[in-house]
């Protein structure tokens, strides 16, 4: 599996990116969110799903984590495809595309295109118990966005503490301690707090 790509940003469209790492070209499947964070950069790292179809292998990119993350739990619906999957996230960001889902929001994903009413319900009734509020909502928005919060939150799972309550350790450590700039600190105070 190809976890992320680090590298020079050859050509960039829309839908995709050619990333040279080191004199290997990958051509990388992207979202339009991903493309608004990388049109101005030369270079960078992607997060990358490598998908496996009978007919295709196609390397998806991720500017963040977060969206990875999304389509992932997208792709685990059925009837949703990678191009689908890839469709929403360019519509709608991963936490709008949760809080959507978390709320029950058909409507809203019905206004994407390539997602029909039934799509939609399908992926609330499958999704609204993994996509877990805390995750990707808005009172922990900070924690997709930060690498380190997130870095924290994975740790934590790797424990054997459950998203939930690691997010809320994060959480109360980061309101409380917003000066924690090293991993290790941040874990230390959020084991306390659980």
């Amino acid at each position: 599996m190809i976890a992320f790509l680090k590298g020079n940003f050859v050509r960039k469209t829309p839908a995709l990116v050619h990333v040279d790492v080191n004199g290997v070209g990958y051509e990388v499947h992207i979202s339009l969110n991903t493309y608004s964070s990388i049109s101005g950069q030369d270079h960078g790292q992607l997060h990358t799903y490598f998908h496996v179809r009978e007919d295709a292998q196609v390397l998806y990119g991720f500017y963040e984590e977060a969206e990875k993350d999304m389509f992932i739990q997208l792709l685990s619906v059925s009837g949703v495809g990678a191009a689908t999957a890839r469709m929403m996230l360019s519509s709608m960001k991963p936490v709008e595309i949760a809080k959507a889902i978390s709320q029950g929001n058909t409507k809203l994903l019905e206004s994407i295109k390539g997602i029909g009413k039934k799509s939609a319900e399908r992926i609330v009734l499958e999704l609204r118990d993994k996509v877990a509020k805390a995750a990707f909502g808005s009172n922990n928005e900070v924690l997709i966005n930060n690498t380190l919060d997130q870095d924290a939150l994975n740790a934590l799972i790797a424990l054997g503490i459950s998203r939930s309550l690691g997010e809320q350790a994060i959480g109360k450590v980061r309101k409380s301690n917003p000066e924690l700039h090293k991993i290790e600190d941040i874990i230390k105070q959020a084991l306390k707090n659980i």
